[in-house]
């Protein structure tokens, strides 16, 4: 690092703006030896010699701007961008190099928010200045800032055409794409590949087709696009005909060809050509390495991979990649700790398998590491590590993450940002699910449909609707997804006869034909209000057969509605879809336990113990302080249980002068009242709320999860908890949410 009083010298030459005189290090016109050192920086910079970099300019006695913007070229070329920002402050007169170097930097390290800042202060800019910005708010998903910055653009070269035209065919706006594209007719090659790409990305082939029979000139990127489009989509003697007429191939060619066949199951196909292949490059390799990941043939895979001659980071990647979906953790992270070199890729392929795996610990950790070791976080990563805090509800970890988002300048594009937005709603937090909604630049299908389910299982029902009304009024057009969401809401929320008209009309109103997740939502409809002759004559009236899912809706409406004869049927169609179905035997015997029926409670335990089947212990968690405590029923283990249970006593006492009974019919065990309450009182759920009412301030909202559905007598008793404690309690259970606030809950005990 550069000393600090060296920066100051050449800070206070800047601010005081004075013209360069014989005594100055800085020399406007540079002499042959400010040259030759520049050059040397330059030289040391590449090689990642920074620290020589440094002695050799703080040695120099003159300098040229030149001199600045090696130095701060070098910073940014290393991934120093701390350095580069203050070193760059430092220039006595920054030319367009100078800034545009660090502009350039800024966008790279998604810092985008500071690249506008940058750009907006820059004295001169020119085509160089714009194109950055045209292609970083376009990497980003920005297209509509993308194009803001090319309009503003007084004069547009080659690089600002094509950047423009990539930004619309990558985000999908093809039909943007293509008026851009008719707009002028002095396209090159690139132009034309990139369009004919575009087309082929989003499954237009009659169009791309098209574009490649009036392309002017073809290369040989014209050939290998039509090449693997055509393998993508699993016709074989299409790409292959392209194959054996294209006039001029390169080692791409062959590789299209290979990882079609590999793509396409076809692995002695892919293994021939590859072994035909006149040359192989690390690309080739590890295509016919991810041939034999694919179908899961990991073994010829690592004979593969043992036998590489020039393996590059893709290559271990790829076998990280493979082991982590075979669900092989052990070797995925001995080859994640054997590599000699990770990327962003690298990393958040680990990430992935930890997350995708529920090591939800060890995704942390390891996200920590890879902070520590400086390596850039890429939008995969911070999904994984969003989806995470989202599944175990780390509410202060998801919001840190938040602002990193922010400070990377990811926050307001659609992929992270609609992780975001699932983790504030699985954390319990609808505020800031609705402010990270509000701040998106730019949405798609996936977070409207994310906030319309996001607040259909909190049970509210009316937001989730008001969404669906704004979404109706853009552009996104509903599809299957959004209309589960919906019903789910009517459901959640008891709008019974909204949800049975949007079910009846979806398909002229929208164009979306109903499948079985939108009848099981209406089966849970009914059976919630009771209607359950309804929902058994829409059963009937199907077009296909029920599913477990569905018999599981009026197994939880019986239960709800105490008919134990449905019950009984409804169980009995799952135990021969599903006979390993645990919480299906668990919800029959509730039914049978509130009637007293203590025979057939006993039959159902024979039946689970006959047919190996064992039930899910119910665990419940609660973050306090970025650190996530665990509970189970009667837990014994935690180090404050003493304090955690004297408070539930004094609490119990409390709750029963205020009118609490308990629900001892819910027990499964014909014993005396007082053992039922006794077996009640330390459910998990019960024993992570009181510790959040200990150690969480007041008027913090207490967030709890539970792996399985809230019992009825926990309901209750939150209730009365969230009335005698004033505070907000915030459940997620296997089903949905539940918000207790004095003494009611958002569902409106229908759930």
């Amino acid at each position: 690092m550069l000393p600090s009083r060296h920066l100051r010298a050449v800070a206070r030459q800047r601010s005081h703006r004075r013209p360069a005189a014989a005594g100055d290090v800085f020399s406007v016109k540079p002499d042959a030896e400010v040259i030759r050192r520049n050059k040397a920086i330059t030289a040391h910079m590449r090689a990642g010699r920074v620290l020589d970099a440094e002695r050799l300019f703080t040695e120099m006695p003159r300098r040229s701007t030149s001199t600045y913007n090696a130095m701060l070229a070098g910073y940014a070329a290393n991934g120093r961008l701390p350095l580069a920002r203050s070193f760059f402050r430092s220039i006595p007169n920054p030319d367009s190099f100078s800034y545009n170097t660090l502009l350039h930097a800024l966008a790279v390290s998604s810092s985008l928010a500071d690249a506008r800042a940058l750009f907006e202060e820059m004295p001169v800019k020119d085509s160089v200045s714009y194109n950055v910005m045209i292609s970083s708010h376009a990497n980003h998903g920005l297209v509509s800032l993308a194009r803001h910055y090319f309009d503003l653009a007084p004069e547009k070269d080659a690089v600002s055409w094509n950047g423009m035209l990539a930004a619309y065919v990558r985000n999908g706006r093809i039909q943007e794409a293509r008026g851009l594209f008719d707009s002028r007719t002095e396209w090159d090659s690139i132009s034309w590949n990139a369009m004919m790409a575009g087309y082929v990305q989003w499954g237009q082939m009659a169009e791309a087709q098209e574009m490649f029979n009036r392309m002017p000139q073809r290369d040989v990127v014209s050939w290998n696009t039509m090449v693997s489009a055509y393998a993508r989509r699993g016709d074989m003697a299409e790409a292959r005909r392209f194959f054996d007429v294209a006039p001029v191939r390169d080692v791409f060619t062959w590789t299209a060809v290979v990882s079609g066949y590999a793509q396409n199951g076809m692995l002695e196909e892919a293994r021939r050509v590859f072994d035909a292949m006149p040359e192989k490059n690390a690309v080739s390799w590890n295509a016919m390495t991810a041939a034999y990941v694919q179908q899961r043939m990991m073994a010829e895979a690592k004979e593969l991979f043992d036998a590489m001659p020039c393996r590059d980071v893709a290559s271990w990647n790829t076998m990280l990649t493979g082991y982590a979906q075979a669900g092989m953790l052990e070797e995925a992270r001995a080859i994640f700790d054997m590599m000699p070199q990770k990327d962003a890729v690298s990393w958040a392929a680990m990430l992935a398998a930890y997350s995708q795996g529920g090591f939800s610990e060890e995704t942390l950790q390891l996200f920590k590491e890879m902070g520590r070791c400086g390596e850039w976080v890429n939008r995969s990563a911070f999904a994984c590590v969003l989806s995470t805090c989202a599944d175990i509800a780390a509410l202060e970890c998801g919001m840190q993450l938040h602002g990193r988002l922010i400070k990377a300048g990811y926050g307001v594009g659609c992929f992270v940002g609609n992780a975001l937005l699932a983790m504030y709603f699985k954390c319990g937090n609808m505020e800031d699910a609705r402010n990270a909604f509000e701040e998106m630049e730019e949405r798609d299908i996936v977070s409207w449909n994310t906030m319309i389910a996001g607040y259909a299982r909190h049970g509210f029902g009316m937001e989730a609707l008001e969404v669906f009304d704004k979404m109706r009024t853009t552009s996104t057009k509903p599809d299957d997804i959004t209309l589960v969401g919906v019903l789910a809401a009517c459901s959640h929320s008891g709008l019974v006869e909204k949800g049975i008209s949007y079910f009846y009309s979806m398909h002229c109103n929208f164009g979306v034909t109903a499948k079985p997740e939108h009848y099981t939502c209406m089966i849970d409809l009914l059976g919630r209000a009771g209607r359950l002759d309804e929902a058994l004559n829409l059963m009937k009236d199907m077009p296909f057969d029920p599913d477990s899912t569905m018999w599981g809706a009026l197994l939880g409406a019986s239960r709800i509605h105490r008919n134990s004869e449905l019950g009984k049927s409804a169980a009995e169609k799952i135990f021969e879809l599903e006979p390993e179905n645990a919480g299906m035997y668990v919800l029959l015997s509730n039914i049978y336990a509130s009637y007293g029926k203590w025979r057939d409670v006993d039959k159902m335990r024979v039946m689970m113990h006959e047919r190996g089947v064992k039930k899910v212990p119910g665990f419940s968690w609660i973050e306090v302080q970025n650190k996530v405590h665990t509970f189970s029923v009667g837990d014994c283990v935690h180090p404050e249980k003493e304090s955690i249970y004297a408070f539930l006593e004094d609490l119990d006492i409390r709750m029963k002068k205020a009118g609490y009974v308990s629900a001892t019919d819910m027990v499964l065990h014909d014993v005396e009242e007082e053992e039922k309450e006794h077996m009640l009182k330390y459910h998990s759920e019960k024993l992570a709320v009181a510790y959040g009412i200990l150690k969480i301030p007041p008027g913090r909202p207490i967030r709890v999860i539970k792996n399985l559905r809230v019992c009825e007598d926990c309901h209750t008793a939150l209730k009365y908890i969230s009335a005698i404690e004033g505070s907000l309690i915030i459940l997620r259970d296997s089903n949905r949410f539940h918000h207790f606030r004095d003494g009611s809950c958002s569902c409106g005990d229908y759930w």
